[in-house]
């Protein structure tokens, strides 16, 4: 599993509208990959009915929650000092507050956390949102309260999530949970639990709410959508054993995506994360023959490196991975692809680094998320294997990747000057009131003049410039998208 992380969203705390009946301040923040947002949303939505509102103002809160990542150390520290900080704020201000970690680090550290350090009220996992309220009940009856079990079938289908993120017009739609793939840099299978589906039916009610309430884009979320697989429910490695009417009438990604494209058809498609070995090219016909499927892959590799692939426990070789990049380019020529690269994994060798290097100068991505190598406790790669590249040979290695991926980001982008592309309007834009942006299909982000468009239109673009992030350009009518 790869998480991609918006840094701009980490720490975000959003108030939503408030319900006059509910009388307590629920103060939730949020850190890590699209799937903690998303996760939030949920939790969100189960402490509303529960009686709480939520609050920005920290000071105010009976209860502070705040959702984990373990995937990074940098992620772990900053939770781990505002742990401190709401600590501070129960010890000096505000004493009835009862403090909660939930998520992904909250299953990994639920002892030093009640236990040890005894910093937290209570630790909820990923697949426990719905306990939380019974755990509450636990914590006001001066208990600690931990609930981490990982189940087999949580998936949350039945629960409407409030859009704490939301602009109103694009939402994150979770379809599965949990992993299956045991990468040994990464952790998920260990605190998300194995892979289950959501149920077809529950996925485009969601949509269709959505629809209804005028967002005009979603994202398919999940650790691994492409092995989405909807059999009447349990976990995906235990299909072998489903009978022979549920594995006929089972439902793959590639049927799910092409069901919501056609019910759908005013509305845009995306999906994230991607595993290469799973990406099928049945699936790449669909994304090619509806035009509401965004045609951007975020596939991530890690490394340029059999060697390295192999170490990860990467299902996929670098041959096996060129080939799909070339099939995509054939089924999908106008495509943008998208990349996670890990630098410095232990053993790597400056041979490895330049097959890392080589690779990217064969696909040339759109742009990535890069990190350097950071041990993660928990991990297969934490428990066996040494750290052994060193800290400036990880940063230098993740500097060249950083400016090779930034000349490739510039090659992109300037493929798209003088051309026309249809952009949905996200916002106004950061450097001027009198400009507005959104991403085209290719997940670029496109900026024009404001003129008469507003947010949530379907806008046709010629772009006139770029840099190597940002597409410029000149609305010259809405897109056939567009609902007049």
């Amino acid at each position: 599993m790869e998480k991609e992380i918006d840094e701009k969203l980490q720490g975000s705390s959003l108030v939503l509208e408030q319900k006059p009946e509910n009388t307590k301040k629920l103060f939730i923040e949020s850190y890590g990959c699209a799937m903690n947002f998303s996760d939030s949303e949920i939790v969100a939505s189960i402490m509303t009915n529960e009686g709480y509102n939520t609050t920005t103002i920290l000071e105010e809160a009976d209860l502070v929650l705040v959702n984990t990542c373990s995937i990074r150390d940098k992620a772990e520290q900053t939770v781990r000092k505002r742990l401190e900080k709401y600590n501070a704020v129960k010890r000096e201000v505000n004493p009835r507050m009862k403090v909660g970690v939930l998520g992904c680090m909250a299953e990994r550290l639920k002892e030093k956390f009640l236990d040890e350090e005894k910093i937290v009220d209570m630790v909820v996992g990923p697949d426990a949102y719905k306990d939380l309220p019974n755990l509450l009940k636990e914590v006001e009856d001066g208990r600690d309260a931990i609930n981490v079990i990982l189940s087999k079938e949580e998936t949350y289908g039945d629960i409407s999530p409030v859009r704490l993120m939301s602009n109103g017009v694009t939402a994150l739609v979770s379809i599965t949970r949990g992993c299956d793939n045991m990468c040994t840099f990464c952790v998920v299978p260990f605190t998300r639990g194995r892979e289950r589906s959501r149920e077809p039916k529950s996925i485009i009610e969601e949509i269709k709410d959505l629809w209804e309430r005028g967002f005009k884009e979603v994202t398919l979320l999940g650790q691994n959508v492409d092995s989405y697989l909807w059999y009447g429910g349990g976990l995906k490695k235990d299909f072998d054993k489903a009978s022979e009417m549920q594995k006929a009438t089972a439902v793959g990604f590639e049927q799910l995506l092409e069901m919501v494209a056609i019910q759908f058809p005013k509305m845009r498609i995306r999906f994230s994360t991607s595993n290469p070995q799973d990406m099928h090219e049945e699936v790449l016909h669909v994304i090619a023959k509806y035009p509401n499927i965004c045609k951007h892959i975020h596939l991530p590799v890690q490394s340029g490196s059999d060697r390295i692939l192999k170490e990860m426990n990467r299902l996929h070789t670098k041959a096996e991975y060129k080939t799909l990049i070339d099939k995509i380019n054939a089924i999908i020529p106008d495509n943008s692809i998208t990349q996670d690269m890990i630098a410095g994994f232990p053993t790597e060798t400056e041979e490895d680094h330049q097959e890392t290097l080589a690779l990217m100068e064969y696909v040339k991505y759109g742009f990535g998320y890069m990190y350097a190598y950071s041990e993660r406790p928990g991990t297969l790669a934490g428990r066996k294997m040494e750290d052994d590249v060193p800290e400036e040979t990880k940063l230098r290695r993740l500097q060249e990747i950083v400016d090779l991926q930034r000349i490739h980001s510039g090659i992109r982008t300037k493929e798209f000057v003088g051309k026309t592309v249809e952009v949905l309007v996200e916002k106004v834009s950061k450097k001027s009131d009198k400009d507005l942006s959104g991403r085209n299909s290719q997940s670029f982000m496109v900026v024009f003049p404001k003129e008469d468009y507003k947010i949530g239109d379907f806008v046709n673009v010629k772009i006139t410039s770029c840099t190597s992030g940002t597409l410029i350009g000149e609305a010259i009518g809405y897109s056939e998208m567009q609902i007049i």
